[in-house]
């Protein structure tokens, strides 16, 4: 029995004996669609929650922006965004639209990737900008957030008369799950916005885990900053494996996001009968393991399925390397995981460094087991710099893995670590 581990565009195979392995996998195929993926978000909007539909949102309003997702996410766009285009404009025929990409703290997206994404026509037809978190000039401040933390986003948001956005949910390893007020927040926020919600207190929180909403204080900044940049209807949907639309949801930004959580919580969960002594993870493959920064997601559904001391494998290509420099160097250059946990947890939030969210998480997962890497061969003097372990393939891995556990040492497998939400077993 060999099974394929989602990496990069092709996947990569695990040919060990597996016949003593737990394997954790999404249900989600269990959902089956009953349209088409146009029909299913054709279908939503025309049943909007707690929400009037787009078209009379549209009526009388001369601007609108809709907030887009970048490259690092597999959000069909291409069966989002014609409906929702065509909706407003029957609306309000000369509305003038704008697609705000939200990049969030990510690099911007390119021109191709936007043609992937959304397709030649769009790209070439409709007013499209990439936000970016570091220009001061281009955001403007509408509030402050519970936390604390002042409320920057992108003037194009804030400005525009009708602020709407598009977007995907699935398990997210500290907001809880993606999607709805995240395309605000961190979306389209300002650095000091994205910094001050992803402070070290935050991600340190118990309620800062994969499938938790409820007491997660990120989610409760997140929700605040949608509310003050009067996000008025989002469109989000679920995709399987293949990342197909499966379910749709539209409506208002709270609750249409809300029941799509509530529903995809049924089929992701997943909890192993005893706890790993090796675990085996994956990013969930292209677009999502591009790099090492996007790949810590996937990593979590490993830690938290994992024994004490656990041998822990992630699968991801990272063919676009670290994925940041800040959170390149922090493991780089720090003495040990455990030392720049140290560091992290004693800087204070309004000194919060840019992806010092992503390595307080990495440092987390390295300080309590081995981890090793199975990237593309370009990225080993990376990954290795960052004081992890490389591996050329999965098989190798597990042989490797093995050596220090023992052959006898409880394997369990999580094909694509994002897909899940793992309830840790006792």
């Amino acid at each position: 029995m060999s099974v394929m581990i989602p990496f990069g565009k092709s996947g990569m195979p695990l040919h060990a004996d597996l016949s003593d392995a737990e394997i954790l996998e999404s249900h989600v195929e269990e959902l089956k669609a009953a349209d088409t993926e146009d029909g299913l978000v054709l279908a939503a909007m025309a049943n909007p929650i707690d929400s009037p539909r787009l078209r009379e949102l549209a009526a009388g309003k001369k601007t609108c922006t809709i907030i887009i997702s970048d490259h690092t996410r597999p959000v069909p766009s291409k069966h989002i965004l014609p409906a929702m285009l065509a909706e407003l404009r029957e609306g309000s025929p000369d509305i003038d639209v704008t697609l705000l990409v939200a990049t969030g703290f990510h690099r911007p997206t390119g021109k191709e990737e936007l043609v992937a994404k959304l397709g030649r026509d769009i790209v070439e037809h409709e007013k499209i900008v990439i936000h970016d978190s570091r220009d001061a000039s281009g955001n403007v401040q509408i509030g402050v957030l519970p936390s604390g933390a002042a409320c920057v986003i992108d003037k194009i948001a804030a400005q525009t008369e009708l602020l709407v956005a598009e977007g995907f949910i699935e398990p997210h390893f500290f907001a809880g799950f993606s999607g709805g007020r995240k395309s605000v927040l961190p979306g389209v926020c300002d650095q000091v916005t994205v910094l001050g919600n992803h402070c070290s207190e935050f991600i340190a929180s118990p309620y800062a885990r994969t499938g938790v909403l409820d007491g997660n204080p990120l989610h409760k900044d997140m929700l605040a900053a949608a509310k003050m940049a009067h996000l008025a209807y989002i469109v989000n949907v679920i995709i399987d494996e293949d990342k197909h639309v499966v379910a749709a949801f539209a409506g208002d930004a709270i609750t249409a996001h809300r029941r799509g959580c509530d529903l995809l919580l049924k089929y992701c969960q997943v909890q192993p009968e005893q706890r790993g002594d090796i675990v085996i993870s994956s990013n969930g493959g292209h677009p999502l393991d591009q790099n090492i920064y996007q790949s810590v997601k996937g990593l979590t559904a490993a830690e938290a399925a994992a024994a004490p001391g656990a041998v822990l494998i992630m699968v991801s290509s990272c063919s676009d390397g670290h994925g940041g420099e800040s959170f390149y160097r922090a493991l780089r250059d720090c003495v040990s995981p455990e030392k720049l946990t140290e560091q992290i947890l004693a800087t204070p939030q309004d000194r919060t460094q840019p992806d010092q969210w992503e390595f307080q998480i990495l440092c987390r997962v390295l300080c309590k087991h081995h981890v090793i890497y199975v990237t593309e061969p370009e990225q080993r003097k990376t990954i290795e710099d960052m004081k992890i372990a490389w591996a050329p393939d999965v098989d190798t891995a597990l042989k490797e893995a093995r050596d220090i556990k023992g052959a006898d040492a409880h394997l369990v497998v999580i094909p694509n670590g994002i897909s899940v939400m793992v309830r840790e077993s006792a």
